[in-house]
């Protein structure tokens, strides 16, 4: 909401990307006045997109901060929906795992695509300045001041009442951070790296199932497939980093696919697999935690360069988008008042911006291996059929990440103690299921039940014997 108080107010957005583009919406829909800095060309004529092309995938977190600035149906309505996972064995066998209730489901949207979109809808409001091709070299804190390189070499230095650093997880506005006492900063590079390749149209057709997200799961690594609007897919594999070093020539990647994605092949091609391979190097997958994300009243760090995690929740953007959100509603609470939002803000954020950076990682293990356990699918449907009987008591952990805003770190807490509480009610069952069952051996069938004890005792006597 535009205020006299904000009329004046000169706010720097550092990183064009899609929090920095979403948060100039944010920002000047409240009236201030929008400078985005953004080192590279503008996506939207630029002939080569250069950057991370992992399709994303949009849900409940993201949309209600799009709905906040009247992007939502734009966006919602260039999406694919997915309703569940495709789950592919290795010998082609195909299983369906939802994601939730009937009706709830994620979108599978084009990155390139979503930011073109963002950057257009900021640059439609008056107060709003997109300079491209700026590239950060210096930050003054205390003045907040900051020097950049424009594309014709020269330098530009300019002064803004707040800086809000969006420029992904390589940030240069969070190396200004690192000059200040107690703030905390780490980052991790995983083992495993990804490439990826498409599934072109069959028949100008899907060449698979589109409203799913296909996962290939096996065990230390595995390949996921996304539709796009235009009838590809497109697919990435996920993989140690020494496993993709094996793989030299188009021979050895054939090979590799006929032994671990057999059904995958065909959709791909001999040919197109064998050259789309070796197209780039394994890209790298980071982890970035710091804290706190601000300093005095006057920066502010968003999205990747806050929190940047491994994409296996899907919920990077959905976080780095209700960092805006958040911020824009403190806004409301407090009036404006930066010096009371920005260290609001961090309090809020930090907690829970770790927690699904956590819960990223977890979940490529969940992704990879945990899917072909039937375990893992026997209790997905209790916690669904309790969620049933119990909406508000027990609700799974991918409904509360995907599903709600209830806050990351809460769901962590509310997770760990319904697991405590399904398991503890499952060998409860188990036992009252065995004790049943000795009741009824002793009741109607002692000779079994005195012919199993004795195997059970010639076991033990013969396993205390063994050296």
């Amino acid at each position: 909401m535009a205020s006299d108080k904000t009329s004046n107010v000169r706010v720097a957005i550092v990183g064009g990307g899609l929090v920095g583009a979403l948060n100039a919406c944010f920002f000047a829909k409240r009236g201030c006045q929008v400078h985005v800095y953004e080192a590279r060309e503008d996506i939207r004529t630029a002939k080569v997109v250069r950057g991370r092309s992992i399709n994303l995938a949009l849900s409940h977190r993201g949309r209600q901060a799009l709905k906040a600035v009247g992007m939502e149906d734009k966006i919602v309505s260039k999406g694919i929906p997915m309703n569940a996972r495709m789950i592919h064995s290795l010998r082609g066998k195909k299983t369906s795992i939802p994601y939730g209730k009937k009706g709830q489901y994620i979108l599978s949207v084009d990155r390139a695509n979503l930011n073109r979109e963002l950057l257009t809808a900021a640059q439609q409001y008056p107060n709003t300045t997109l300079n491209f091709e700026h590239k950060l070299l210096d930050c003054q804190t205390e003045k907040g001041t900051m020097t950049f390189q424009r594309p014709d070499g020269n330098t530009l230095e300019t002064t803004c009442d707040l800086i809000v650093g969006c420029d992904g997880a390589f940030s240069s506005v969070r190396k200004q951070f690192l000059r200040q006492p107690r703030f905390n900063y780490s980052h991790t590079y995983i083992p495993h790296g990804y490439k990826e390749l498409t599934i072109p149209p069959k028949g100008n057709e899907f060449a698979m199932e589109p409203n799913f997200l296909h996962i290939w799961p096996r065990n230390t690594f595995m390949m996921i497939a996304l539709p796009n609007l235009d009838k590809t897919f497109t697919c990435t594999l996920f993989m140690p980093f020494e496993n993709f070093e094996k793989l030299t020539t188009g021979k050895e990647v054939l090979e590799f696919f006929e032994q671990y994605f057999p059904d995958s092949i065909p959709l791909l091609g001999v040919e197109a697999l064998q050259r789309d391979f070796f197209q780039l190097p394994p890209q790298t997958l980071i982890s970035v935690k710091c804290s706190p994300y601000h300093i005095s009243s006057k920066y502010i760090l968003m999205g990747d360069a806050a929190h940047a995690m491994v994409p296996f929740y899907g919920q990077g953007m959905n976080a780095g988008f209700e960092d805006c959100l958040v911020f824009d509603e403190l806004m409301d609470k407090f009036h404006n008042d930066f010096g009371t939002c920005l260290p609001e803000f961090s309090r809020l954020r930090v907690p829970d911006d770790q927690a699904i950076v956590d819960l990223a990682m977890y979940n490529y293990v969940e992704m990879r291996a945990h899917v072909n356990s039937k375990w893992f699918i026997f209790r997905r449907h209790v916690d669904n059929f309790l969620h049933l009987l119990f909406p508000r008591t027990v609700v799974p952990l991918y409904t509360m990440v995907t599903f709600t805003r209830i806050r990351y770190h809460e769901v962590i807490k509310r997770w760990t103690w319904q697991t405590k509480v399904i398991n503890l009610g499952l060998s409860v069952t188990g036992v009252a299921t065995a004790v049943s069952g000795v009741y009824f051996l002793v009741k109607y069938m002692p000779d079994k039940l005195n012919a199993g004890l004795q195997s059970w005792k010639t076991f033990i006597y013969h396993f205390q014997k063994t050296p």
